[in-house]
């Protein structure tokens, strides 16, 4: 099992990135997967999840309006579209998957988003 992010990297505040979360080792729509984040200092935090047939979404207050996860089943990828970012968006951001059946969790090695003022 495996899950691997990207797209992170250096934007200014008030500007988009689009992170994406590689999986592979199961079957993918049975894995509810979310985003969460680390900034240095802070405890790890939910950012947004969606369910395994991504009907279901939920977002952290913080991040509502601006940030839109979804995922392509048939690519076994999560995507978290993030836009209108700002300076305390600066983290590592990571995705997770958990088995609809047997609550077995994974997480990604995560992937850096700064935003610069």
């Amino acid at each position: 099992v495996q899950l691997v992010e990207s797209g992170g990297g250096l934007v200014q505040s008030g500007g988009s990135l689009r992170l994406s979360c590689a999986a592979s080792g199961f079957t993918f729509s049975n894995i509810g997967m979310s985003w969460h984040r680390q900034a240095p200092g802070k405890e790890r935090e939910f950012v947004a999840s969606i369910s395994g047939g991504g009907g279901i979404t939920n977002y952290a207050d913080s991040v509502k309006g601006r940030f839109t996860i979804s995922r392509d089943n048939a690519k076994n990828t999560v995507h978290l579209q993030m836009n209108s970012l700002k300076p305390e968006d600066t983290a590592v951001y990571y995705c997770r998957g958990v088995a609809a059946f047997s609550n077995d969790e994974y997480w990604g090695q995560g992937t850096q988003v700064t935003v610069s003022s």
